[in-house]
C-alpha cells in the first residue's frame, strides 16, 4: 500500500469540513513556528510531529481536532487542558480556533518534545 502524503491527508480532512481542516493548518503552523527543525508524516491517520524524536501528533475527526502527546503522561500540566488517563498518551481536543489560544497549546509543544526526550 502506497503511503499517503500529507497533501492527500489535506485533502481528505477538508472534506470533513472547512473548520477541521482550518484548525489542522493553524496546528501545523504553530508547531512549526514553536519547535526548531520540526518534520511531519502522515502516520495512524493524522500528521506525525518529529524533531529528533517525534513528539505529537494532530488528528481530525468529525466534530473536533485532537492534538496528541506520546508521552503526555510525562508533562507537568499546571494549566490543566491535557486529557485522558492511560498510562502514556494525554491529547487536548481542539473544537474550535480559539481553543488554540484558550488551551495554551503553544506551552505544551516545547513540554511535549521535552518528555519525549525522556527530560521532564
Amino acid at each position: 500500500m502506497a503511503k499517503k502524503s500529507i497533501q492527500d491527508l489535506l485533502d481528505d480532512v477538508r472534506l470533513l469540513g472547512e473548520e477541521q481542516f482550518s484548525l489542522l493548518e493553524s496546528v501545523r503552523a504553530l508547531v512549526k513556528q514553536t519547535v526548531p527543525a520540526v518534520t511531519e508524516e502522515v502516520k495512524y491517520g493524522g500528521i506525525l510531529f518529529s524533531s529528533g524524536q517525534p513528539f505529537c501528533g494532530v488528528f481530525a475527526y468529525k466534530h473536533h481536532v485532537s492534538v496528541e502527546f506520546g508521552s503526555g503522561a510525562r508533562i507537568p500540566d499546571s494549566l490543566g487542558h491535557l486529557e485522558g488517563a492511560g498510562k502514556g498518551r494525554r491529547h487536548i481536543k481542539l473544537h474550535s480556533a480559539k481553543d488554540i489560544n484558550t488551551k495554551k497549546l503553544a506551552h505544551y509543544l516545547p513540554l511535549a518534545l521535552e518528555a519525549a526526550r525522556g527530560a521532564v
